[in-house]
């Protein structure tokens, strides 16, 4: 368990937020799940909401900006100055789909799609620092970029944000631990599908206190598996698709990111 009132270290992944055409329904069922609670993000917010784990931010919920786009979990990473990360981005062959801009006193974001066309957000933050708590059950444990060509998303992930990769070979899959810039530490991962059938994208991993139980439960409550609780050198795993499409995945070994 771990609980951060600090601003994340730049590069970090450090919060994650879901986009869907039904945000009550999604409630229901994070907060059955995972016992999230929920607060508004505020009168200007257009009806995004904090999911709260026990007094903390853990993640975000709100409706999808654009209606013809999939549900989907998004993945932030922080970054010092937005702008300049920004540019940075363009520079490495990044596309911005929202430009930088604040978000009223919580921070400032932009949205962007790497060179291959991964999602992903950076943020600045300002009174919002991210998810408050990671590592417990129900909290933000992992985030992990599959992708078809590692040797480029490694380079893209490189020029921005100045990360550095740990190779880990495991039954013949190819798999990276990205290390942040201040101090080494390994804050995510980068798995390389070259026979993937959806596009590159970043997956959100949830802790979990008994896997299997959890895996059982969203079932239960109108999910399906992708991917069966088994074991892996990481712990034991799961990966659900919720009842609006949205992926993610659940783990029983708590990563330390802070």
């Amino acid at each position: 368990m771990s609980t951060k009132i600090s601003a994340w270290p730049a590069a970090t992944p450090m919060w994650v937020d879901l986009g869907v055409d039904d945000v009550d329904a999604a409630k229901a069922f994070y907060a059955e799940l995972f016992d999230w609670t929920f607060t508004p993000g505020g009168p200007e917010s257009g009806g995004y909401l904090l999911a709260v784990l026990r007094g903390h931010a853990v993640a975000g919920i709100g409706p999808k900006q654009a209606p013809e786009a999939p549900a989907s979990w998004t993945t932030y990473l922080a970054s010092d100055d937005v702008d300049e990360t920004a540019g940075k981005i363009l520079n490495g062959g990044g596309q911005l789909i929202a430009p930088p801009f604040d978000v009223m006193d919580s921070g400032r974001m932009a949205l962007a799609s790497d060179s291959l066309g991964s999602v992903f957000g950076i943020w600045q933050a300002g009174n919002h620092i991210g998810a408050e708590r990671v590592n417990e059950h129900g909290a933000l444990c992992w985030n992990e970029l599959h992708t078809r060509d590692q040797e480029a998303a490694r380079s893209f992930y490189t020029d921005v944000f100045d990360v550095s990769f740990q190779e880990i070979h495991d039954d013949g899959h190819e798999y990276s631990t990205i290390r942040r810039p201040l101090d080494g530490r390994e804050v995510g991962g980068v798995f390389h599908d070259a026979e993937a059938s959806l596009p590159d994208h970043w997956m959100t991993w949830f802790a979990s206190d008994h896997v299997h139980g959890t895996a059982l439960r969203a079932v239960e409550l109108g999910a399906t598996l992708i991917r069966p609780a088994a074991d892996s050198p990481l712990g034991r795993t799961a990966i659900v698709r919720a009842p609006q499409g949205e992926t993610f995945g659940i783990i029983d070994a708590p990563r330390t990111s802070d």
